[in-house]
């Protein structure tokens, strides 16, 4: 569905063809290029997920229960 505020009229889109495809350009190249970069940031977490799986850097639900705890506790002391 259209927004009324991107409804131009002939005149307007004559007078102002270029400048609209150059924004129209750098709008598609932004969103693929924001794409491209979350595609890239999620590979590395995989990645990073895998070495630590192979390397048995993993903890299991209570132990990183525990963990959190032990750190929310320390953060509640550093405030008091």
């Amino acid at each position: 569905m259209f927004k009324t505020s991107n409804i131009k009229s002939n005149r307007c889109v004559k007078a102002h063809a270029m400048e609209m495809l150059s924004e129209l350009r750098g709008t598609a190249t932004t969103t693929e290029y924001d794409r491209m970069v979350e595609a890239i940031e999620l590979l590395t977490l995989v990645q990073h997920g895998e070495e630590d799986l192979s390397r048995k850097r993993t903890l299991s639900p209570e132990q990183l229960r525990t963990r959190l705890s032990r750190e929310r506790a320390r953060r509640e002391e550093q405030r008091s």
